[in-house]
């Protein structure tokens, strides 16, 4: 099985600050980063770093060479991924807390330069069974998907940023369900979610699209497995907590290549929250995601 990652690509502006900024107010930032980011690039690096075959599509800048290099050195091919002209690279202004938090503005530019032409040149080269990895910081969801599923391509979708354009899509179609308690409860109309609600959310999201695995990300309390028979539960590992950024993305990567390599399921989301448990320990989005190595050797405490 091969896997496509059809996603974003960003720059991101990560300023280091006491405390996010409020409304009238006007800081000073302790410090500035510039780091290759975005949902779909994080988890396409995560994908390769954890040692599958993985392709990724999309649209940047000239100014997104960057991101290219970064993806090729983590063993992502890039050859789906259009270079365009007088378009900006997608740009994300992170604002990082002293407790590791934060807060994030998003700019689409060439994430949303995405044509229908593109879309089906590119799934084109896929067979039925391969994986399709989606999140939502791109234009033409809907057309992916549907496409997709006339291939017969495996979807798996993380609803993040969420909003209405993913109550939109053909969600019926969706074989892996890879998103946080809030983003569930939004998709399903539910209000006064906690994380305490997670066995709930993942039996309820089930039954609404009784097609799709259930992956619940809740943060420090772990996450939730459920297929319709299966429910398994998977601890967070704790690291010091230096920037949370990406730990979601990696946490996804790490889940759908060890689906891809045959692991177990337990394996697979052990694996998915010991890299994460890595991830928030280092600064930066891409940066901090580690290799399948480094993942297999750490030692938590």
């Amino acid at each position: 099985m091969k896997v496509l990652n059809f996603g974003s690509l960003n720059i991101d502006y990560v300023y280091s600050l006491d405390h996010f900024v409020q409304k009238g107010e006007t800081i000073s930032s302790e410090a500035l980063h510039i780091f290759p980011g975005g949902k779909g690039l994080n988890q396409s690096v995560a994908l390769g770093r954890a040692g599958v075959s993985v392709s990724h599509a999309g649209a940047v800048g000239k100014d997104g060479d960057f991101l290219l290099e970064l993806l090729k050195e983590s063993c992502v091919d890039t050859k789906y991924i259009q270079v365009l002209e007088g378009v900006q690279t997608g740009t994300a202004i992170i604002q990082n807390d002293k407790s590791g938090d934060n807060c994030i503005i998003l700019y689409s530019g060439a994430n949303h330069q995405i044509t229908k032409e593109q879309i089906a040149n590119t799934i084109s080269d896929f067979e039925k069974g391969d994986f399709l990895v989606l999140q939502n910081e791109i234009n033409g969801m809907d057309s992916i998907v549907r496409v997709a599923e006339e291939k017969g391509l495996k979807i798996v979708l993380n609803p993040s940023p969420m909003n209405e354009k993913i109550l939109g899509l053909p969600l019926q179609y969706i074989d892996y369900f890879v998103l946080n308690e809030v983003e569930a409860a939004q998709i399903l109309g539910l209000e006064n979610i906690s994380e305490k609600d997670g066995e709930k959310i993942v039996r309820e999201l089930h039954n609404t699209y009784p097609r799709a695995k259930i992956v619940l990300t809740l943060g420090a309390e772990g996450s939730i497995y459920f297929d319709g028979e299966k429910l398994y539960r998977q601890r967070a590992y704790k690291t010091e907590v230096v920037d949370t950024t990406a730990a979601g993305d990696t946490f996804s990567g790490f889940f759908i290549a060890g689906i891809l390599r045959g692991d177990t399921l337990e394996q697979a989301m052990d694996t998915a929250a010991r890299a994460a448990g890595i991830a928030i320990s280092r600064p930066g989005a891409a940066p901090s995601i580690p290799k399948k190595e480094e993942v297999l050797e750490f030692q938590f405490k």
